[in-house]
């Protein structure tokens, strides 16, 4: 018997018992908070990597902003976590440091900076992302990124999929030898079903019409076709909703068709194919540089821009000229999630306003353009316009 092959062996099967308890830790405490109940709701503050301090500053002052009332009678607390530091995760070895999830578990929600995943070749050591890893050790399981261009008809949210799929193991795969390398990618009927029904319980809330799922089930046939099967079981509770699936390369194409990309409305898609599509779909609003995403459980919230640290901006000591829309938008997310949907609505309505219809003044990422702080002032004076 190959004793390499005996090893792989004992991996994946350690590697199914972990997930085998991650099913059971899901299906422990389904009950979501209830905002409106609580005494205080500590707003988490986590910088990040590279430009990501430079941006979240600036939305921590807008909601100080939009919050003050509530600030200053101590319903809303802040609470800044400096140490998600690729410094500080590659010291420690992990994608979190032990202390600092235990900081990020003591608020409600967590509004936070881009970090930076090390990659082969990198000085950093071989550590999982600390967005993976905090939507696994927070069960953030769904990813909402809405996209919305009304001069296009586009109006579109995004239900990804965050703790599965094939970023769930992302760092456990391993070469059996010199000759093969092998990743893995895992669907479970619980972390399926929960995503697919929250991206139906959206479209009947919020009077959508269509929900449209997202695989390769004709070739990834084990993990996507479960997918495609809960899918399909799930749009049965929903016979209002209009249920159909396309597969991810012929989607890549079609949200660039002007014909039919105007048709999609809510779109609930795994892990890496959400990934994928997003990212896509932010271009049309101006690029991920302008789109936030909300990261949501049960029990905790996570909102965050949808783009990198771009380390290459501090290193030439351009932070300052980072655009800061894309934390705004999460911002609004932010409000909305914790009943704030008044300053969510006006924050929203700001941030159209500074850049799209007026535009008075903008960020270039260079000193041609204004600073991150100066273009937070142009929104919170328009803010107070309102």
């Amino acid at each position: 018997m190959n004793p390499n092959i005996e090893k792989a062996k004992e991996r994946f099967g350690l590697l199914l018992e972990e997930q085998l308890k991650r099913v059971e830790a899901m299906n422990a405490g389904k009950e979501p908070y209830d905002f409106s109940k609580l005494d205080k709701i500590v707003i988490g503050v986590a910088g990040g990597d590279g430009i990501g301090p430079a941006i979240t500053a600036q939305g921590k002052r807008v909601m100080e902003h939009l919050l003050d009332k509530d600030i200053k009678s101590g319903r809303i607390v802040f609470k800044d976590i400096e140490n998600l530091t690729i410094e500080k995760r590659a010291a420690a070895g992990k994608a979190i440091p032990d202390d600092v999830l235990a900081e990020l578990k003591e608020c409600h929600v967590i509004l936070k900076g881009p970090t930076t995943t090390p990659r082969k070749g990198d000085p950093w050591p071989n550590i999982e992302s600390a967005n993976v890893m905090m939507r696994k050790e927070l069960d953030l399981f769904a990813n909402v990124r809405p996209v919305r261009v009304p001069e296009h008809g586009i109006d579109w949210t995004f239900f990804r999929e965050n703790t599965e799929g094939a970023y769930a193991v992302g760092s456990k795969g391993f070469a059996v030898d010199e000759n093969i390398n092998v990743d893995f990618t895992i669907v479970t009927q619980e972390g399926t079903e929960r995503i697919i029904r929250t991206a139906f319980e959206y479209a009947k809330k919020n009077g959508k019409t269509r929900v449209t799922a997202v695989t390769k089930a004709n070739i990834i046939k084990a993990t996507d076709g479960k997918f495609l099967e809960v899918f399909y079981n799930t749009a049965k509770e929903y016979p209002d909703i209009k249920a159909d699936d396309w597969y991810i390369d012929i989607m890549t194409a079609k949200l660039i068709d002007e014909k039919r990309r105007r048709d999609f409305q809510v779109v609930v898609l795994p892990n890496l194919y959400g990934d994928i599509i997003t990212d896509e779909a932010a271009e049309f609003q101006g690029g991920v540089g302008t789109a936030g995403s909300s990261n949501i459980g049960n029990k905790y919230a996570m909102f965050e821009a949808i783009h990198g640290s771009a380390p290459r901006m501090v290193e030439e000591g351009r932070a300052q000229y980072a655009d800061p829309c894309s934390i705004m938008r999460a911002v609004v997310l932010l409000l909305s999630h914790i009943g704030y949907q008044e300053e969510a609505s006006k924050l929203e309505k700001a941030l159209d306003i500074c850049t799209i219809t007026e535009r008075r003044i903008f960020t270039t990422g260079h000193s041609d353009g204004a600073t991150n702080g100066e273009l937070t002032d142009y929104i919170i004076e328009t803010i107070k316009g309102l």
